[in-house]
């Protein structure tokens, strides 16, 4: 499809964290190449006292939007509702790309009257009926990537292939890459496996202690390799502890990198090991196979890795699918059956595959 150039302004919705923001980026080029003339704006959700979405930790740098718009979610406030329809009018897009996950038809409805009303004449990408679910594929037995439905919701924008590592390209710049080269310059060319044990819910947390005895064991295996230790600043103290048997060199980064920086880190480690979060989206966003123990939480395929060289290690029990974010009732069981050993093994298989 040829770039349309008569669209000027595109608004484009898209609420959540960075992880929902790496999940959409062949959205986003596609976007980009669809409308590389347009001036794109995103209408995202900003954290409390932030000045900028989570969106931007993902995108800023990339060229493949030129700003954002505050949306305030779950907001009763008429008065938050008119400021927002004010600035989408002032702004007048030609254009509405609905990237929003699907929240039933009602609320679809809801939501394409209220852009409507903001001045939106065209709206593309609405969650309405096959649209709106992850298909079943019966040969895998895996759920549809949520990046692949959000691309069939935009079919009208032309054909991006989900394969094609091109699609999540952060666009990292010389300054992030160098700054990821400078910091892994003291292990003098080891092989590095890098690490993000934290996360902020508990239904997706692995456990410190398997994590230490995991880097334990990966260690006395593959001693030749350093260990980056990646995540929020919150999550530093929990590297330190999975960290504390790695006899070789190390390095906590938690806390003293923005996301697109860790990525540029991530993109030179051999591989990368974590629970389901958003360092997870961001290695696998550079190419770098991912070893990850995954809740139940969600179906199995939906959230997974992009790419063709991740080892998920998915528990599908009995209560899969729940969606809790603290699971008090089962105590983790998909995930505190997951085994030191099979996470281990896993490793060891990339590892030798990469080799």
């Amino acid at each position: 499809m040829q770039p349309d150039t008569s669209v000027k302004r595109v608004l484009i919705y898209r609420l959540g964290s960075l992880g929902d923001t790496a999940v959409a980026l062949p959205c986003f080029h596609l976007i980009a190449r669809a409308f590389p003339s347009a001036q794109r704006i995103l209408l995202s959700n900003f954290p409390i006292h932030a000045k900028a979405p989570a969106a931007a930790a993902v995108l800023d740098g990339s060229g493949l939007v030129g700003g954002y718009m505050s949306y305030s979610t779950g907001s009763r406030s008429p008065i938050d509702v008119l400021r927002l329809i004010g600035k989408i009018r002032r702004f007048r897009p030609d254009l509405l790309v609905y990237l929003a996950a699907p929240r039933g038809e009602k609320a679809v409805r809801r939501d394409a009257l209220f852009f409507r009303l903001c001045g939106v004449r065209r709206i593309i990408g609405l969650p309405a009926g096959d649209l709106a679910t992850n298909r079943f594929d019966q040969v895998t037995g895996l759920w549809e990537s949520e990046a692949a439905r959000l691309l069939r919701s935009m079919a009208s924008l032309g054909d991006a292939d989900i394969q094609d590592p091109r699609s999540f390209d952060l666009r990292l710049t010389d300054a992030e890459t160098a700054k990821a080269t400078q910091l892994l310059a003291p292990f003098e060319g080891r092989p590095v496996l890098a690490c993000g044990p934290g996360t902020k819910m508990q239904a997706k947390d692995w456990g410190q202690d398997s994590w230490r005895q995991l880097l334990a064991l990966l260690h006395s295996r593959y001693p030749e390799h350093a260990l980056a230790l990646i995540g929020a600043r919150d999550d530093s103290h929990a590297a330190d502890y999975a960290a504390a048997h790695w006899g070789g060199p190390k390095i906590n980064l938690c806390g003293s990198l923005t996301p697109r920086e860790t990525a540029a880190v991530l993109a030179r480690a051999t591989l990368f090991l974590g629970p389901d979060s958003g360092p997870m989206h961001l290695a696998a966003c550079v190419g770098t196979p991912c070893v990850i123990a995954f809740s139940a939480r969600g179906l199995p395929g939906v959230w997974f890795p992009a790419g063709p060289r991740n080892l998920v290690v998915y528990h599908q029990t009995t209560c899969h699918g729940c969606q809790l974010e603290t699971c008090v009732t089962e105590n983790r069981r998909c995930l505190t059956s997951i085994t030191v050993e099979e996470m281990a093994e896993a490793a060891s298989r990339l590892l030798s595959s990469i080799r």
